[in-house]
């Protein structure tokens, strides 16, 4: 592993940590408006946490629970959260392809090494907010990040969805980011994610097991860029994504976030699939 400069960490390794439905529709057929809820605009912007996880890694299976307890409440958290998996494609080699793993995926962890100034790729791993890392099966070091993250308000986007054909979908959307943008700019990316997939694993470091994962980054779009905008200023686009067979929206979700060119998320928001999408 080391001359590839990966490392597939359990809590006994130690990564040093790095700081810096309230659904509105309308129409029929296959067009549906979503906006964001109002609980979670009540309480506050939501904290993004990014997992950077393989079916490859014998100890990313823990720390994908630990994503999904976060996901069905069992911290009982004060603050929201906004829940991204990315799956890498780093041990494809070790006898195991992992199924949702991607070059994309991948990229977006080599940017946080870069980022964070770190030393080593390594799986699982955690970023908050973009500014703050450690080992993915860290319960505790993921709960202190979290409380101690610093918030944006959320963006209050309003998404528009089209499914013209099984195999694509359409998403405008149109909203305030509530928070201000300087002349460096921002990125407003938009994650389509599936959870609820279980995997039965025949090779490789995880063999013999049934793999469970929740809010896997399935595809990841970029709506727009933006710079010198108010954070009242409404933004609009739209992204496409191609959908991969057996696609289910009851299982899907899409996520907003807007990313600096630092990789600090200044704001990020959920929103879910309407019924009949």
């Amino acid at each position: 592993m080391a001359p590839r400069l990966f490392a597939c960490f359990g809590k006994s390794r130690d990564a040093s940590s790095s700081s810096a439905d309230a659904n509105n529709s309308s129409g029929g057929g296959k067009s549906n408006v979503t906006d964001a809820s109002a609980e979670e605009q009540r309480r506050g912007g939501a904290v993004m946490v990014e997992l950077f996880s393989s079916q490859g890694c014998k100890t990313s299976p823990e720390a994908e629970l630990l994503v999904s307890r976060l996901g069905r409440g069992d911290f009982n958290l004060e603050v929201p959260v906004t829940l991204l998996v990315f799956h890498v494609d780093i041990w494809d080699y070790m006898g195991w392809k992992d199924p949702y793993g991607s070059t994309l995926c991948t990229v977006r962890q080599k940017a946080y090494v870069e980022a964070l100034k770190l030393d080593t790729m390594f799986t699982p791993q955690i970023v908050v907010q973009g500014a703050t890392q450690f080992v993915g099966n860290d319960e505790e070091a993921l709960l202190a990040a979290i409380a101690d993250a610093h918030r944006f308000p959320s963006p209050t986007f309003q998404a528009t969805f089209e499914q013209p054909t099984t195999d694509f979908l359409q998403v405008t959307l149109s909203g305030a980011l509530r928070t201000k943008i300087d002349k460096d700019g921002a990125d407003v990316m938009v994650a389509l994610y599936e959870s609820g997939l279980v995997t039965d694993c025949p090779a490789g470091e995880n063999k013999g097991r049934v793999l469970s994962n929740d809010y896997v980054v399935r595809k990841l779009e970029k709506l727009c860029t933006v710079k010198d905008i108010s954070a009242k200023k409404t933004v609009s686009g739209t992204v496409n994504f191609s959908l991969w067979e057996g696609f289910n929206s009851s299982k899907c979700g899409i996520a907003i976030f807007v990313q600096d060119s630092s990789h600090k998320i200044l704001g990020s928001q959920t929103i879910q699939f309407p019924n009949n999408i």
